[in-house]
Parts: structure tokens; sequence; C-alpha cells
């Protein structure tokens, strides 16, 4: 993976040659994200930080990373205590905070454990089967339907909120939850990741639900801490990466073909 970033910093050689750093160390707060991002013993690593660390070195700008839970990490980006948002899905409420970078499409799906129900194909559907028990991770935005739901299975009284997604892989490994709502992507690293749950990679049932369309992800830049000067070169940094369709070949060499199809594809 870090010869496409490698190459990535040569082919943006041309773009940032006018540029001379930022004018201050960007802070980076994180949550491990599946292979998107990824913390082990306290380093961060994963597809997006890693094109990041291409991006920024070229540019010539220190970036200071920390690890912190998901609700949290939106939070700070809400406040400007975070300079970059990554791995992060476009959505209104974003929109208020910083300026959106698309890198790759994405898809959340509705996730399961496989079993005789019938097919679920829209979020009216799930809730009807008030049996179902749903467990998502905290601080996931999905867009306006997603957010509605979240407010409809709380007054049902069957969401659990959880603070990252192995949470959630352990309640639905453990039946103590039905269905969850993830990128395939990011429960396929979980349950690669950790031996509690790597049964699920057998068992696993994903489906498409019609209110979770393909929507762009990528990068945030904050509206409220980074100065003009500075996001203006990141942005332009990072559009020309987008473009260069680097970060989908990166996910490519990590995922299996029909894993990847279910919810990863290029813009």
């Amino acid at each position: 993976m870090n010869r496409f970033f490698s190459l990535l910093a040569l082919w943006l050689a041309g773009v940032t040659s006018a540029m001379a750093g930022c004018s201050r160390p960007i802070q980076v707060p994180v949550a491990a994200i599946g292979f998107s991002v990824t913390v082990k013993n306290g380093e961060v690593g994963g597809v997006f930080p890693e094109m990041l660390n291409a991006v920024m070195g070229r540019l010539g700008c220190e970036l200071r990373w920390s690890v912190v839970p998901r609700a949290r990490l939106e939070a700070m980006f809400e406040t400007g205590r975070a300079d970059i948002l990554l791995a992060a899905t476009h959505s209104a409420r974003r929109d208020q905070y910083g300026v959106f970078i698309p890198m790759v499409s994405s898809r959340a799906t509705m996730v399961s454990l496989k079993s005789r129900r019938a097919p679920i194909n829209t979020m009216a559907q799930l809730l009807e089967m008030k049996e179902l028990r749903v467990a998502l991770v905290r601080g996931y935005d999905y867009g306006e339907a997603y957010q509605d739901l979240i407010q409809k299975l709380t007054a049902q009284g069957r969401l659990y909120l959880e603070p990252d997604p192995l949470s959630v892989a352990r309640l639905l490994s453990a039946g103590m939850a039905d269905v969850s709502i993830l990128p395939p992507s990011v429960m396929l690293a979980v349950a690669q990741n950790d031996p509690r749950v790597e049964p699920l990679l057998a068992q696993v049932r994903f489906e498409a639900l019609a209110e979770l369309p393909w929507i762009p992800s990528g990068v945030y830049l904050s509206l409220r801490s980074l100065s003009p000067a500075d996001r203006v070169q990141i942005e332009a940094a990072l559009v020309a990466a987008g473009k260069s369709g680097v970060l989908y070949q990166a996910f490519r060499k990590v995922f299996p073909p029909d894993i990847l199809a279910e919810g990863t594809r290029p813009l």
C-alpha cells in the first residue's frame, strides 16, 4: 500500500511545487475505522492516514495525530479542535463545519448474521420488524434518513449505540444484537483483526437499504480552525489526490473484490 502513496507524492510534486508548508502543525484526531483508519499500540495507520501523510509531507506540513472515540472526534471537529476529519461520508450536518473533498464513493449496508429471515430492503421494513435489535456506532452519520432511523429506534427501545465497530461486532457475535448498519469493509476489517469476532466472516450477511445510496466519502477540512491560506493549499492537494484515484487502488489491495464491490467504488 505504501507504494501507491509514494507514487502519489511524486505525482503531487508538480501540483504542490509552489506551496511552502502550513502555518502551524495540523491537528488530526482519529478513531479506528476498519482498514480506512487503523490504530495499533497507539500508532495511527490505514489507507486514509497513509494518503494524508503523503499529501501533507509533500506540502511540508506537520501532522499531529491523536486517537479518540468516534463520537468525541465528531464533537472536536464541530468545535474547531480538529483541523481534519478523515474517512468521513458527506453530510449536510458536517458541511456546516468544514469543506468536503471526495475521495471514493461508499455505501453503508445492513449487516447481520446469515439466517432464514426474509430480506430487508428499506429502513421502513427494519422499523416494522420490532423483534430485531439494532446496534450502531455512536457518531457515525449516513445522512438524514439514518439520523431519523436512530431517533425512531431509540423511541422503540431497541437500539444499542456503541463506541466502535468492534463493540458492534461483539454484540452481533454474542447474539445480543441482530443487525447493524456499517460499510462492509469496516465489518470485514474488524473480523479479520480480532479473533473474538473472526467467526463472523463465515456468517456475515450484507443487505443494501434503499435509503442508503452510494455517497462520496473522503476528507473534511475545518472552516473553524484552519486559516484560509492553509485550507486552500491543503484542499488543492487533496482534490488532486482524489482525482488520481490512488485511494481506491489502495483499497483494492486490502479488500477482496466481492466485499469491496458491496461498499466502495471509485468516484
